[in-house]
């Protein structure tokens, strides 16, 4: 089972068209499967981006 280090949630909004008929929109985060040290972990698709740039630099 993998851990989830990331601590991002859904953001909610209203979809509001020129009728003004408004319903709900929920927009998730990209959430990645990421391998480190061989333990397998959830974190956001720009976290994971970061940790690989940095993870090449050091």
């Amino acid at each position: 089972m993998a851990k989830k280090i990331s601590n991002k949630k859904p953001m909610f909004g209203n979809n509001r068209p020129f009728s003004l008929k408004t319903s709900l929109k929920i927009q998730k985060p990209n959430m990645q499967k990421v391998t480190i040290n061989g333990e397998t972990v959830v974190m956001s698709a720009r976290e994971a981006k970061k940790f690989k740039k940095n993870e090449i630099n050091a």
